[in-house]
């Protein structure tokens, strides 16, 4: 039996008679996973309004504002606004999460076994 009988008459038995492969084979996905939209720039005051509107203010502010300082330094080293993305997400997170929190509370279902936020949010790089 000859060569050309055995791979065709157009010669490969790729696309028209190509005897290689035409695209690469890549290690890399072949999609490209969407980041989460970035807050709006006035997200963080509309954040720290909503904080001092609540009932917990007293301990929640103080908590914002250490965790924006801390993420406005870490922003200011890599040039980089995720960290401040971060925490405006975390604390709508956390914000949101509130009402079901306090009805659970109210419930007087048992809590001992509570989770951890970093262990259902992930922890921030």
């Amino acid at each position: 039996m000859t060569v050309e009988a055995l791979i065709g008459r157009r010669g490969g038995g790729y696309r028209d008679g190509e005897t290689r492969l035409e695209e690469p084979m890549s290690a890399q996905p072949e999609y490209t996973p969407v980041p989460p939209p970035a807050p709006t720039p006035t997200a963080a005051a509309q954040l720290l309004g909503q904080l001092r509107a609540d009932r917990r203010a007293e301990q929640w502010v103080p908590a914002f504002e250490r965790d924006w300082a801390k993420a406005l330094e870490d922003s200011r080293h890599s040039y980089s606004l995720t960290p401040l993305h971060d925490v405006v997400r975390t604390w709508q997170a956390r914000l949101s999460a509130a009402p079901a929190v306090d009805a659970f509370v109210a419930s007087g279902m048992d809590d001992s076994d509570g989770i951890a936020l970093e262990d259902v949010l992930g922890t921030r790089p």
